[in-house]
């Protein structure tokens, strides 16, 4: 069976030592997750992010995925998706890998609230460069679960696996009730992966 696993950044994932997912699938990740490891493909839609990735030379040995833009026409090595349809990271890491043709793909790091009751940032990098700081509010997540609902609904033969925090982590209304879209903790993940 063909599997990816497709990392988002929130802080569910932050219990997973995600170098020991490989050779169990392809791995697709966004922006600075290439700080600490290389993942099979690499997306970024945030200009900022793609100028930091290509200033670290990352995309020279690493497949980085992006959406075109003037400014990047000085750069080589980086791939388009065509058409952009203009969705975030996550989403559109999801998007490639369901575009792969996977049979299963596990979504890590798709917490969409924020932590302290949806209030504060939910991202690993949060304080680093590029990113917001710790305290910062906030982003709503509702375009991020209408992407990756589309994502799912368009793809029912696709079998997807969200995988959370625990049984009373947050699942947003529109990800609820489809066929082909189940969640497990990250404990379940990691007893299933040997992790």
């Amino acid at each position: 069976m063909s599997r990816a696993f497709v990392l988002g950044n929130g802080q569910s994932r932050s219990r997973l030592e995600i170098n020991r997912l490989v050779g169990k699938g392809k791995i697709y990740a966004c922006n600075a997750v290439y700080r600490t490891f290389a993942p099979d493909y690499l997306v970024a839609v945030d200009p900022k992010m793609v100028h930091e990735i290509v200033g670290s030379n990352y995309h020279l040995d690493g497949q980085v995925w992006t959406n075109y833009n003037k400014a990047y026409d000085k750069y080589v090595g980086l791939h388009y998706f065509s058409p952009n349809k203009g969705w975030s990271s996550g989403p559109t890491a999801l998007m490639l890998a369901t575009q792969h043709n996977h049979e299963e793909i596990y979504i890590l790091g798709f917490d969409y609230k924020g932590l302290e009751n949806g209030t504060k940032v939910n991202n690993i990098f949060a304080g680093t460069p590029n990113y917001k700081q710790k305290e910062d509010r906030a982003t709503y997540y509702g375009n991020w679960s209408r992407q990756t609902n589309t994502c799912i609904k368009k793809n029912s033969t696709v079998r997807y696996i969200r995988v959370i925090e625990d049984k009373s982590s947050f699942i947003p209304d529109n990800l609820l009730g489809l066929d082909n879209l189940t969640h497990i903790t990250v404990e379940d993940f990691r007893k299933k992966f040997s992790l």
